[in-house]
């Protein structure tokens, strides 16, 4: 009996062990696989180009801002230059044209934009050190340092010519900042002096290249040019120009960080290409 006894305790201790054997098997291979899925996340994590992806960013929402708010901004310039500054057709003609055409311009800039930009944030991904140190079977070839150099040239010259645009993009907006103060001037002097002097403060539409200098009026004064502040096409049309202006400002802003981002991958793709280094 007691030698029984000692057998069935024997093997009971020998299932607990086997138990506890299973358990630390398991306990172990979980924590490999959440090492493992810990040290995949953090692979792809940083395999993200993200001066690249924060240019990709702001590149879409300025040009978002651009278009969209440049396109109603002309689309109200029509109306407001026509009914206050403008008597003839003939003089509006030409700004009606510019107007016309620079909006079909605003629909091949918001494609362009949205395909050069991920053209280039699929280089930053391509070129992006953290990737080649993932995956160890690319190389830098004389291929991929020549695109990264011809995005360098394009993107270099695009934010040059985005810088004109941001330019002019100022022209409206210091239109109406200097309209807005003329008519604070007017309301000023029309409540503190006496005499019509409010009626020697004017905004000349020509000075700023939206009429021709043969148009009429083409300037408006006092008064009038109070009342014209005062309404809702005053205030939409400044708030649209704004919101354009900064659009502008954040894509060249964007260019610059791709500049910056294309510029330091290719220095990246020319060194290890010198080293003939499996990045």
């Amino acid at each position: 009996m007691a030698a029984s006894g000692f057998d069935w305790l024997r093997q009971f201790l020998r299932r607990l062990r086997g138990v506890d054997e299973k358990t630390s098997n398991l306990r172990r291979l979980q924590r490999e696989v959440t090492q493992g899925c810990y040290d995949c996340c953090i692979r792809c994590l940083g395999a993200v180009p993200y001066t690249s992806l924060l240019a990709t960013l702001l590149c879409y929402t300025g040009v978002a801002l651009f278009c969209g708010g440049g396109h109603e901004a002309l689309t109200h310039t029509r109306t407001f230059v026509e009914l206050y500054f403008a008597r003839d057709v003939q003089d509006f003609i030409v700004l009606a044209d510019f107007i016309k055409y620079f909006q079909y311009v605003i629909y091949g800039l918001a494609s362009f934009f949205f395909l050069y930009g991920l053209l280039l944030l699929a280089e930053g991904f391509y070129t992006t050190s953290a990737v080649k140190q993932t995956f160890g079977e690319f190389r830098s070839t004389q291929f991929g340092r020549c695109i990264s150099l011809t995005f360098i040239i394009l993107t270099y010259v695009l934010a040059v010519i985005w810088l004109v645009v941001f330019g002019f993009t100022a022209i409206p907006v210091l239109f109406f900042i200097n309209m807005e103060s003329s008519c604070h001037k007017v309301n000023i002097l029309s409540e503190t002096t006496l005499f019509n002097q409010q009626s020697r403060v004017c905004m000349d539409a020509r000075m700023y290249g939206f009429l021709p200098w043969n148009a009429l009026p083409g300037i408006v004064c006092g008064n009038t040019l109070a009342n014209i502040c005062k309404t809702p096409e005053f205030y939409v049309t400044y708030d649209l120009y704004i919101c354009a202006f900064a659009g502008a400002g954040i894509t060249l802003l964007a260019l610059f960080v791709y500049v910056v981002a294309t510029t330091y991958n290719y220095a990246v793709l020319r060194f290890l290409g010198r080293k003939g280094i499996r990045c």
